[in-house]
């Protein structure tokens, strides 16, 4: 049976995917990901079903002018199994973009898998949009 990885591997392996984006560094940023990797991510129009494929478009950003401010994780929830684990939390990022600043709340999961050599590789991520809540003065009817 495949040893499970602690929660303090996953924070650490999370932590980071976190810091690597939140200075734009393409190279740490990938390093964590497997070649095969897959990607969500909402505002895109399709999966991509490759680290390559997300990095040829995170070059596309880059060189439209695109690059990360700010990233900050909160409500992190790890799960843990024999090879692997999830690790979910909310994300509030800031990107500076030809347009200007833009930020944003997501929820994301990042799926982990135990590598031959013991180290925690990403194997997707998904990101989604986090509903607003409903103004506490509105009434709500059904």
């Amino acid at each position: 049976m495949e040893a499970t990885p602690t929660v303090d591997e996953v924070s650490r392996a999370a932590d980071d995917i976190v810091t690597a984006f939140s200075n734009t560094d393409t190279e740490a940023y990938f390093a964590h990901f497997a070649e095969d990797a897959t990607f969500i991510f909402h505002p895109e129009a399709r999966r991509f079903d490759s680290r390559k494929e997300y990095e040829d478009t995170w070059a596309s950003w880059i060189d439209d002018g695109w690059s990360v401010v700010e990233c900050r994780s909160s409500s992190p929830l790890i799960q843990t199994f024999p090879g692997g684990a999830v690790f979910s939390h909310t994300v509030d990022t800031t990107v500076s973009t030809t347009s200007g600043m833009e930020s944003y709340r997501e929820r994301e999961s990042i799926v982990f898998r135990r590598r031959d050599d013991g180290r925690l590789l990403a194997i997707h991520e998904h990101l989604s949009t986090v509903p607003e809540e409903p103004d506490a003065t509105e009434e709500v009817t059904s």
